[in-house]
């Protein structure tokens, strides 16, 4: 229990830098915008998932969690949110370097993630606004403050480390009981759920990428090194893993059928890269 507790706050604490400047940012654009400095930021939006997808695959665990916060507040798109979760994948670029992978074949899959968060953003930001029809509501911190329970009136920094704290033990409690559960069953087990099985394994190593816990990506990029599961299934886990990012959506933003439906989008996402690049015999 000692190791699991000492395990959940580390990867726990190192949100806390990322959620701070994020809710920090929310609340200066919040006191110190006009309504036409928002309107920029929103008519930006159309080429936010280019810079979601860049910046979602720099190796910080933050990010995506950040981008949630962000995208509860409306301060970015749909598009640019799932650029984001698309792109970034917690531990899969140190565990990469420190197995002595080829420079040449991490630069390919970074490139390769970055492309298809960025195509697969762009194409949402398409379908949703150009198609549906949709319109994203205003930019609103208080939002979020709402949804914590808390009052904004404090002060920006006051204000922005309640959130921060807030989110923080919510972020701690859950990695404490998903950690507990990988511990009791195992990462054997848990690999388990999608080798063996090369027709479907890209939806089951899919599945295993949505757990919001920093063993899926590792257990993932480990059976790929040791090369139990191919390039597909691998991509199809890696892609969805967007992490506590997912956790701090459904906590933040309101609509909860909506969040159900990013979270459906991101897993067939997932699936059909894997799918296709499986298809096409890419390999890295």
């Amino acid at each position: 229990m000692l190791h699991i507790l000492m395990h959940s706050l580390e990867e726990s604490a190192k949100l806390l830098p990322f959620l701070f400047l994020t809710y920090l940012l929310m609340e200066l654009l919040e006191h110190k915008t006009g309504s036409g400095a928002r309107n920029r930021i929103k008519t930006a939006g159309r080429f936010g998932p280019v810079w979601g997808g860049l910046l979602g695959v720099v190796p910080q665990c933050g990010f995506s969690a950040a981008a949630s916060s962000l995208y509860a507040g409306r301060v970015i798109t749909l598009g640019t949110l799932m650029a984001v979760y698309l792109s970034t994948s917690d531990e899969m670029l140190p565990i990469l370097i420190s197995e002595a992978v080829p420079v040449a074949t991490i630069v390919k899959i970074l490139a390769a993630k970055v492309v298809i968060a960025v195509v697969s953003g762009l194409l949402i930001e398409f379908l949703y606004v150009k198609v549906l029809k949709k319109r994203e509501k205003d930019m609103d911190i208080h939002v979020v403050c709402e949804e914590e329970h808390c009052r904004c009136e404090d002060g920006i920094f006051r204000s922005a480390l309640k959130h921060t704290l807030r989110i923080f033990f919510y972020i701690l409690l859950i990695s404490l009981v998903l950690n507990f559960i990988i511990e009791s069953i195992g990462e054997d087990a848990l690999a388990a759920v999608f080798t063996g099985m090369p027709v479907i394994g890209e939806a089951a190593a899919a599945l295993v990428g949505l757990i919001p816990n920093c063993a899926s990506s590792v257990v993932i990029t480990e059976l790929y090194l040791d090369g139990i599961i191919g390039t597909g299934a691998m991509m199809s886990g890696l892609l969805v893993n967007a992490g506590v990012g997912v956790l701090v959506l459904f906590r933040l933003n309101r609509d909860w059928k909506q969040n159900a439906g990013i979270v459906a989008v991101l897993y067939g996402l997932g699936v059909f890269w894997g799918v296709l690049i499986e298809l096409l015999g890419i390999a890295f």
